[in-house]
C-alpha cells in the first residue's frame, strides 16, 4: 500500500511530504486549493499521461516519489520479470522537466513509462469523476461482470482459439480466391519457372561474370604489363635481366670476399634476393598462361547479355530473382495440391468453429450465473447507500461471436418503485452514479489484490443521510484495503482514520499549496468550515465535534 508520497515543484505545490495510514485517508480543502493536483501527481507516478505545464513556474523539473510497502505478489512477479529489485518496499519516481520530457525510476533504476505503468497497475485503483461516464459504456459493464466472475483465464484461452479460427478463416478465403484463378496462375508460374531455370542462373553469378568480363576486356593491357615485368626479371632477347645482373654482381663480390671484410655477407644477401626474384618470375609466367583466362570475351559478353535480359524482363536483381524463383515453386506446389490443402483447412476451421462456440457458450453460462450473484450484492450495497427502491439487472442479448464472446451485456437500472429498468445513462443522476460506482468497487474489492483505492470526489451529487452512508461504506472498504478519498462533505471527512488538509497560501509573489495532517481540534474547525463555511462558529464547531465523536 501507499506509505508516503513526496511532491516537488508540481504546479502550486512547491514541496510536500505526505504520510498515509493503512485505512481511510481523507483529503479536504477549499475549492482550488490543489486537490486535483495531488491526484494528478499520484497519476503521474503511476505512469499516467502528463503535460509540461504541470511543472511549477520557474522550476527546471517536477518530481513525484511514491513509497509502497506490503507489495502484492502480482507486482513482485512483474518486478522480477522486468529485472528490477523485489524488496520489502517499492519506490516509484517520475521526473517531469520543464520542456515536457520525463524520466521514470523503479527502486532507483531507470525505467520506461510503459513498464512503470504496467507495474503500478496493480498498486492503486483510482476512481475519479470521469469514471461514472466510463460506467455508461456497455463494454465496461461487461468487463465489470467478467472481473466479478473471474473469467480472465477462460477469456484468454477463448481469445487464443478465436484468433486461430479467424486466421484459418482468412487462409481459407484466400485459397478459395486463388482457386478461382488457379489454372491461369499455374500456367503463369510454370512459364516463369521454366524461363528462369533455362538460363541456369547461379547466386552471385552476375558479380562474378562482371569481374571476369572486366579482366577479359583488359587482357592485352594485362599481358603487356606481365610480359614486361617478366623480361625485366629474366632478361630480354637482346639484354640481361635483373636475375642475370644480380648473378654477375654476386660473382664480383665473391672475388674480393677474401680481401674486403663483410663481402661474404653481402654476397649471401644477393643470393637470397636472387631466389626471391626467380620465384616472382615463375609466378608471373603462370599468369601469362591461358589457364587464367579460359573464357573468351565473346562468351562472357553473351552470358552478361542473358543476365541483363532477365533483369529487364522481371524488373529485379538476379539474386532477388533466384529468391523469387523459390517462392514461385512453393506457390506452384501449393496450387497443385490446393484441393487437399483447402479440404484440410476447412476441416480445421470447422473444428475450431465448434471449439470457439463451445467456449463462448461456457463463458456466457458463467456470466449469467455470476450476474445473478453480482446483482444481489450490488443491490444490497445500494440499499445501504440510501437507494432502497433500486432495481438492478444485467440484460443479455445473444450477439454474433466476437473476441469477447457471444453476449451483448448491458446494465439496466430503475431507481424508483414501479419503473422498469432502463439503460443507466437514461436513468441515473450524478449522485446515483457515484453510489453505484462505489457499490461496484466495494463488491469487486475481493476480486483483485490491488492494495490501495482512491476515490476522487465520490460524493458528487449526494448529501445528508446518503453522504453519511457513503462515508460508512468507505470506512468498510478501508477495513479490507487502504483508501484515499478527496471529499467536500463533512459526513465523509469525519469517517477518516487520517484527515489531511490541502490548503493554499499566497504571498506577495507566489501561491503555495501545502498538505498536512490535522489533529482532533483542527479537524473540528475544518469540518465546521465544510458544514457552514465558518470554521469558528460555536454552533457548527459543536456539530463537528459530535460528528467526530460519533465516527471515531
Amino acid at each position: 500500500m501507499l506509505k508516503e508520497l513526496e511532491i516537488e515543484n508540481l504546479a502550486v505545490i512547491e514541496k510536500a511530504t505526505i504520510s498515509f495510514c493503512d485505512k481511510l485517508n481523507v483529503f479536504s480543502g477549499e475549492t482550488g486549493a490543489g486537490k486535483s493536483i495531488l491526484i494528478g501527481g499520484i497519476n503521474a507516478v503511476l505512469g499516467g499521461r502528463i503535460g509540461r505545464d504541470i511543472v511549477r513556474t520557474g522550476a527546471a523539473k517536477a518530481t513525484v516519489t511514491a513509497l509502497f510497502d506490503s507489495v502484492p505478489p502480482s507486482v513482485s512477479e512483474k518486478l522480477r520479470e522486468s529485472g528490477y529489485p523485489d524488496d520489502e518496499e517499492l519506490l516509484l519516481q517520475r521526473e517531469i522537466s520543464a520542456d515536457g520530457k520525463s524520466t521514470a525510476r523503479i527502486n532507483g533504476k531507470v525505467a520506461t513509462v510503459a513498464v512503470l505503468k504496467e507495474i503500478a497497475s496493480n498498486l492503486i485503483d483510482i476512481h475519479g469523476q470521469h469514471d461514472t461516464a466510463i460506467l455508461m459504456s456497455t463494454e465496461n459493464q461487461r468487463r465489470i461482470l467478467d472481473t466479478y466472475a473471474g473469467l480472465e483465464e477462460k477469456l484468454t484461452d477463448y481469445r487464443a482459439s478465436f484468433r486461430e479460427f479467424s486466421q484459418i478463416s482468412k487462409r481459407v478465403k484466400s485459397l478459395q480466391q486463388q482457386m478461382s484463378e488457379k489454372e491461369r496462375r499455374i500456367e503463369e508460374l510454370t512459364e516463369r519457372i521454366t524461363d528462369v531455370e533455362s538460363f541456369k542462373l547461379k547466386q552471385g553469378e552476375e558479380a562474378e561474370v562482371s569481374k571476369k568480363l572486366e579482366a577479359a576486356r583488359s587482357f592485352e593491357h594485362i599481358q603487356n604489363a606481365l610480359s614486361a615485368a617478366y623480361a625485366d626479371i629474366n632478361g630480354y632477347d637482346d639484354g640481361a635481366g635483373a636475375v642475370n645482373m644480380i648473378q654477375e654482381a654476386t660473382l664480383e663480390l665473391n672475388k674480393i670476399s677474401g680481401t674486403v671484410k663483410g663481402m661474404d655477407e653481402l654476397s649471401a644477401r644477393l643470393s637470397s634476393l636472387l631466389i626471391d626474384l626467380r620465384d616472382i618470375g615463375s609466378e608471373i609466367s603462370r599468369y601469362l598462361s591461358d589457364e587464367y583466362y579460359s573464357e573468351s570475351l565473346p562468351e562472357l559478353e553473351a552470358r552478361m547479355s542473358d543476365i541483363l535480359l532477365l533483369k529487364r524482363r522481371y524488373r529485379m536483381e538476379t539474386d532477388d530473382l533466384l529468391t523469387e524463383l523459390n517462392e514461385w515453386k512453393s506457390e506452384l506446389t501449393d496450387l497443385q495440391n490446393s484441393d487437399d490443402a483447402l479440404e484440410e483447412l476447412n476441416a480445421k476451421r470447422k473444428s475450431l468453429a465448434d471449439e470457439v462456440k463451445t467456449k463462448a457458450q461456457e463463458i456466457s453460462d458463467i456470466r449469467k450465473k455470476a450476474a445473478e450473484a453480482l446483482v444481489n450484492e450490488i443491490t444490497e450495497e445500494l440499499n445501504f447507500l440510501d437507494m432502497p427502491n433500486v432495481k438492478f439487472v444485467f440484460d443479455f442479448q445473444k450477439d454474433k461471436i466476437t473476441l469477447t464472446g457471444m453476449d451483448q451485456v448491458e446494465m439496466l437500472i430503475s431507481v424508483n418503485k414501479g419503473e422498469e429498468p432502463r439503460p443507466m445513462h437514461k436513468i441515473a443522476s450524478g449522485g446515483e452514479l457515484s453510489r453505484i460506482m462505489l457499490a461496484i468497487k466495494n463488491v469487486l474489492a475481493s476480486a483483485d489484490d490491488i492494495p490501495t483505492m482512491i476515490f476522487d470526489e465520490i460524493d458528487t451529487g449526494i448529501s445528508g443521510r446518503a453522504a453519511q452512508k457513503v462515508g460508512i461504506k468507505l470506512s468498510e472498504i478501508a477495513g479490507k484495503r487502504q483508501v484515499l478519498c478527496v471529499t467536500h462533505l463533512a459526513q465523509i471527512a469525519a469517517m477518516g482514520d487520517r484527515h489531511l488538509l490541502i490548503e493554499k497560501q499566497t504571498d506577495d509573489a507566489r501561491t503555495y499549496t501545502s498538505v498536512r495532517p490535522l489533529d482532533f481540534e483542527e479537524r473540528k474547525h475544518e469540518l465546521a468550515r465544510i458544514i457552514s463555511g465558518n470554521p469558528d462558529s460555536e454552533i457548527t464547531l459543536k456539530s463537528a465535534e459530535e460528528l467526530l465523536k460519533r465516527t471515531i
